[in-house]
């Protein structure tokens, strides 16, 4: 029996594929959605994909369930507390069992991240068959903190109600495993699905429990307020794409067949004219020095299927401006999580505009160097710092204006419309997004601060008043 790790960072998500030599098997736990890595892996190893688990309907991205059965017919194994899905599954409860050759996979309610939570504890039958190995604990136990429980609040159950339900499924549960029971979580460091997840990838009940605060004895009224305190604002596609993951969707081969139609600028435009909106994935400075106008800027480099879920209209039709050779990656990138509406690429990209100046927009860029010369000669600066309230409580510039990404479309009527506006973020990748919005709402006089607070800690200390 062996474990086999995969991790995609852009959405800090994990998933594992579970193999015995003696039956030629697998099981695939809690899959991303291109899900060639799995089978390839299982081909180099001689083994069968005849399994995937689900711990529960993943919110921050969509499960490759339905691809993996597609392609082997491998049965989907589900919580019976799941509730109805639109696709044929296996429905397990607590200790239910899958075993093939060597492995047996208990399964073991834990709901409280979300109502439907299963985690599976693994047993090698070669080495010891009482003695569990591992344990797949989803978004139930990390490495350092828990599973968020507000995420699903607004499908019928409360916060609290679910922080309760977690307590027991950690105390009553997961943390009555042997000490040295390994832990293998859905998400690790950069994932919202928790707060203070840690970079290791893996680790175990005994060190969760020595080092994990989340984990430590207290009542259940305090481990509520710990838990649903001071939570990251989830993204608008989270809800979206746990309600997509039950049902029987398309799978994400057809939705990338259909997203890298190269389209020519007559046809590109013409869709805009439409009602389609454009998603730019080029870096901050090519945004700069031109893109269509009115389109969203959210660069492949950055944190791409984060902000692209969160500032896309999930309801209307995508277009993609991509560098060249890029496109295909960036219809996948949305594809996992649930933007299967793209319609098409800009063919040539930008240069194929030149003959329609008004469909272009460009925008400003500062170096830090140059800000930060300005800011000490005492100039009336408006500087707009776009990044989360922790990273701005941890040092920002003195008399900068703090808007978080994430709350600007709501809230664009603050940015004032008569000045120069400097934008700035951690390296120059958000901070080009909110100019992109802005744009978008009228405001023309914006400027993307090349390299961010990242560089400008360097070249000064940042103050915090």
């Amino acid at each position: 029996m062996a474990v086999h790790s995969f991790f995609l960072g852009c959405l800090a998500h994990a998933s594992y594929l579970v193999t015995d030599e003696r039956s030629k098997t697998a099981a695939v736990i809690d899959p991303q959605r291109d899900v060639d890595e799995y089978f390839a892996k299982a081909k180099e190893l001689g083994v069968e994909i005849k399994h995937v688990l689900l711990t529960h309907f993943h919110a921050d991205f969509i499960s490759g369930h339905l691809e993996i059965r597609a392609r082997s017919g491998a049965t989907i194994h589900l919580g019976t507390a799941a509730g109805p899905a639109e696709y044929d599954h296996n429905g397990i409860k607590d200790g239910d069992t899958i075993e093939f050759g060597d492995v047996r996979i208990v399964a073991m309610e834990t709901p409280g991240h979300t109502p439907e939570g299963i985690s599976y504890v693994l047993h090698d039958l070669a080495a010891d068959a009482a003695k569990p190995q591992a344990v797949f604990t989803g978004d139930t136990l990390f490495v350092g903190d828990v599973g968020r429980p507000d995420l699903l609040a607004s499908f019928g159950m409360t916060a609290d109600e679910l922080a309760t339900m977690l307590y027991h499924s950690l105390h009553d549960k997961l943390l009555q495993l042997p000490d040295d029971t390994v832990v293998y979580p859905a998400h690790g460091a950069g994932s919202l699905c928790g707060k203070s997840l840690g970079t290791e990838r893996s680790t175990t009940i005994g060190l969760q429990k020595a080092n994990n605060c989340s984990v430590k004895p207290m009542p259940v009224a305090d481990f509520i307020a710990r838990v649903t305190a001071d939570q990251p604002r989830a993204p608008k596609y989270f809800g979206h794409d746990a309600v997509l993951n039950r049902k029987n969707r398309g799978v994400l081969e057809v939705a990338v067949q259909k997203g890298t139609q190269p389209l020519s600028a007559e046809q590109f435009l013409e869709h805009r004219a439409k009602g389609a909106q454009v998603i730019d994935t080029r870096e901050s400075d090519d945004f700069a020095r031109g893109s269509v106008k009115d389109a969203l800027h959210v660069p492949l480099s950055g944190s791409f299927a984060t902000w692209s879920g969160a500032m896309l209209d999930l309801e209307r039709p995508v277009l993609v401006l991509a560098e060249a050779g890029k496109e295909e990656e960036a219809v996948v990138r949305l594809g996992r999580i649930g933007i299967d509406s793209v319609i098409g690429y800009l063919d040539g990209g930008m240069p194929t505009l030149a003959d329609h100046e008004d469909s272009v927009q460009s925008s400003g860029t500062i170096n830090v160097d140059e800000l930060a010369e300005r800011l000490d000669r005492g100039e009336d600066l408006f500087v707009l710092d776009v990044r989360s309230p922790t990273e701005f409580e941890n040092g920002h510039i003195d008399g900068a204006h703090h808007l978080s990404l994430i709350e600007l479309p709501e809230r664009i009527a603050e940015v004032p419309a008569n000045r120069e506006v400097y934008v700035i973020c951690r390296t120059g990748a958000r901070s080009s997004t909110a100019i992109s919005m802005l744009m978008a709402a009228g405001l023309q006089q914006l400027s993307n601060v090349r390299g961010g607070m990242s560089r400008f800690a360097e070249h000064t200390s940042p103050t915090t008043s």
